[in-house]
């Protein structure tokens, strides 16, 4: 028993209003931290899909969300986030278990969940459209309106997060929901279902499946029904669902991960650089597209900082997350066998090709999908260690001579999600802010920020804006309303 809810051996799909099975049976998921079955989750086909998308557009062209004053609507929203908060107690040990990640990572993410609810919310009746002048003989204006159907396939690192934060802005907008939750992570999508239930949303409305991506979820992004697309994945998936969404004249929005550096100065604080190693590569066992998997420093400090990096990763504590209720050190498992291993052979890679493991690089002997925490050191740009995304917590530090070099570096790999400087220096500062090619820029605090700072990416990093106002404007189409006075 978790705090009131008996943990189930079985979790069913959400389609208008309802929980049931799946068309394409059951599919085992996993606890990472013991690498033993947590669940069996009911797997959606593509008939499920069909009635899930045919809900949603019931709801969308019965006028319920858009007929309502948006202040109305927005209370709304705000009470699913309400909900997240009142059984947090209940999601966060589900979500520990289901993701591997600490029971700290998952309190603090189901509380960023629901702040997504609680901003978006409150920016509901603040979409507002513009008046043009065209003289006298004309009135001009134009209106917001949400395209319909939103289709949001979430990714497994940040189940609750991310599912928040693509459903808040559809709902907000005014749009009807059809959520494919990851294969990995699929369990606490259920909370989504009773929240939406419990804010009063019509059935419908919010619509949730787990389904395998290359069946469920491809019918899903191709449907002539879908109006409208948000991802979060891999750049091979993200192009495929690119591919699909332009074939049906479809918007969407792309959130394909990164390889994102941290440029060291002389100047920068050693202790605040300690702190930004720990959450910027180790935080959720570094299965964040945003991660700081790189750090450019000065050559002058370059052992110092390969040192202190080192003692960072060997003063973490790593074992089963839903035992560490505490930040501190503590570092819970990858999501599965198959995404530690792959991390070990890029890690097996990188020694092959000159990279020195200063510390980790390889796993734990224990029934879990644990990878120690891992410092590289003498990496090289053209490295594979240095381009690929590893999504897991691997460091690689590698050594600049001065500005040129240190931009040349950070903008050398396919993405651009992010960046970063640790510096005293503002002019400097500023001058990798303006040249570094990222959709987000951190000067000394990696991860600063919150729901209202717009995100996304450069490059294979994709394309459109997540948080912030910038959000609301991938879920809605403008339209120009123009009046010619004195003719009637």
């Amino acid at each position: 028993m978790i705090r009131g809810l008996a943990m189930k051996d079985y979790w069913q799909n959400y389609i208008n209003g309802k929980f049931v099975d799946g068309g394409a049976g059951v599919m085992q998921v996993d606890n990472p931290g013991t690498g033993e079955k947590f669940a069996d989750q009911a797997l959606a086909d593509n008939n499920d899909v069909e009635e899930a998308v045919s809900a949603a557009k019931k709801v969308h062209e019965s006028g319920f969300l858009t007929d309502m004053r948006p202040v109305e609507r927005g209370r709304m929203v705000k009470k699913i986030g309400a909900y997240l908060l009142e059984n947090l107690e209940e999601i966060a040990p589900l979500l520990s278990m289901e993701a591997g990640k600490t029971l700290f990572e998952a309190k603090f993410e189901v509380t960023n969940a629901a702040r997504y609810f609680e901003y978006y919310g409150n920016q509901a009746e603040t979409l507002e459209g513009r008046s043009i002048p065209l003289g006298s003989a004309y009135y001009d204006f134009t209106s917001y309106e949400p395209y319909g159907v939103s289709a949001q396939v979430i990714p497994w690192n940040f189940p609750m997060e991310m599912t928040a934060r693509s459903l808040s802005t559809g709902l907000t907008a005014g749009n009807a929901c059809v959520i494919k939750s990851p294969e990995l992570t699929p369990i606490t999508q259920y909370f989504f279902a009773k929240a939406a239930e419990a804010a009063e949303f019509p059935d419908g409305t919010v619509n949730v499946i787990c389904g395998v991506g290359g069946t469920a979820g491809e019918y899903l992004c191709s449907h002539k029904n879908i109006n409208q697309i948000a991802f979060t994945g891999s750049v091979k998936t993200g192009s495929a669902i690119a591919t699909a969404a332009a074939k049906n004249i479809v918007p969407s929005v792309l959130e394909l991960g990164g390889k994102s550096a941290g440029i060291v100065y002389q100047d920068a604080s050693m202790s605040n650089l300690r702190e930004n190693i720990r959450k910027g590569i180790f935080f959720n066992a570094g299965q964040v597209c945003s991660a700081m998997s790189r750090l450019v420093v000065h050559e002058k400090i370059y052992e110092e900082v390969v040192g202190l990096a080192e003692d960072v990763a060997k003063n973490m504590s790593v074992g089963i997350g839903i035992e560490r209720d505490e930040f501190a050190n503590n570092m819970g498992a990858m999501i599965s066998l198959k995404q530690r291993d792959r991390a070990v052979s890029i890690c097996d890679e990188a020694q092959k090709q000159g990279a020195r493991a200063v510390t980790g690089s390889r796993k734990l002997n224990n029934k879990g999908f644990f990878l120690e925490p891992t410092v590289f050191a003498n990496v090289e740009q053209n490295m594979e260690i240095a381009q690929t995304e590893i999504f897991g917590p691997v460091l690689s530090i590698l050594k600049f001579k001065d500005d040129d070099e240190a931009i040349s570096i950070s903008n050398g790999t396919d993405y651009g999600l992010v960046g970063g400087v640790f510096t005293k220096d503002l002019d400097r500062a500023m001058h990798c802010a303006q040249k570094v090619r990222a959709g987000q820029f951190f000067v000394n605090e990696w991860f600063a920020g919150g729901v209202e700072t717009p995100f996304g990416g450069y490059g294979k990093s994709g394309y459109g804006r997540e948080k912030g106002r910038e959000a609301l404007l991938n879920y809605v189409q403008t339209k120009n309303i123009a009046i010619k006075l004195g003719a009637g």
